[in-house]
């Protein structure tokens, strides 16, 4: 129930603020396009975060009433408040999900839940990208193809330094060679987190019907589920008895 779901689009919003050939393409902000795709997909409870708000706008408040966050980061990685990861990361362990944009790959929050450098190649000529969907039977495949293009895009490549996902729904090839883990999907503590690799700020992508329905799907993969708290604490009486003989 799509109505139900809150979500909260973070976005860096620095380079529409300085670049006028990436404002005309997204005069609302990549959030304002990631969110109107949303809204078009049903969700009705969609708000917005950025870099220069106080505490990035991801507050202990607005992070409690998040189900499902999205995170579009480039060039100012490394002026994320440490604080404010371990914040979205503690929420993320307790249930809220996590969908991971382009670039952000490199960002705090993914890097702290991987554990790993997420590091990859990538070249920018704009050459065409084929993202092949790898696990049809995946929710975030529900409706699409078994392939789409996107006309012209950021290369992407292998290797990936990322762990090995639970799930691996898309992958992309390019123009010029290259292959890519575009769609990988993650449980960490009780939350879910999906990376999702296509969005580059010069090029429309956002825009794109396939990678509206993508993002939406992901939003409802993501969100929070019913099932036990996990508490990491001794437990002194056994569930059953213990004989012994």
């Amino acid at each position: 129930m799509t109505e139900q779901i809150r979500v909260t689009v973070w976005n860096e919003y620095r380079h529409e603020k300085s670049n006028a050939e990436i404002a005309a393409l997204y005069p609302e902000g990549i959030h304002g396009a990631i969110g109107e795709g949303l809204r078009a997909h049903g969700f009705e409870h969609v708000q917005y975060a950025t870099q220069d708000q106080p505490e990035h706008g991801l507050s202990e408040e607005v992070l409690a009433q998040t189900d499902v966050l999205l995170w579009w980061g480039h060039m100012a990685h490394g002026e994320v408040a440490d604080e404010v990861v371990e914040r979205v990361a503690a929420r993320v362990l307790d249930g809220m999900g996590l969908i991971v944009l382009h670039s952000a790959h490199y960002s705090k929050i993914f890097k702290r839940l991987m554990g790993t450098s997420c590091d990859l190649k990538w070249r920018e000529l704009g050459e065409r990208e084929r993202v092949w969907v790898v696990n049809p039977a995946h929710p975030i495949a529900e409706g699409l193809p078994d392939s789409f293009v996107i006309p012209q895009h950021e290369m992407y490549g292998e290797p990936f330094g990322i762990p090995e996902p639970d799930s691996l729904v898309f992958v992309s090839w390019f123009q010029g060679g290259e292959v890519f883990r575009g769609g990988c999907c993650y449980y960490r503590g009780r939350g879910k987190v999906f990376y999702f690799s296509p969005g580059h700020e010069t090029y429309p992508v956002y825009y794109q019907s396939e990678i509206r329905q993508i993002i939406a799907n992901g939003v409802k993969w993501a969100a929070p589920t019913e099932g036990p708290r996990i508490f990491v604490a001794n437990r002194k009486e056994p569930l059953e008895p213990i004989t012994t003989s």
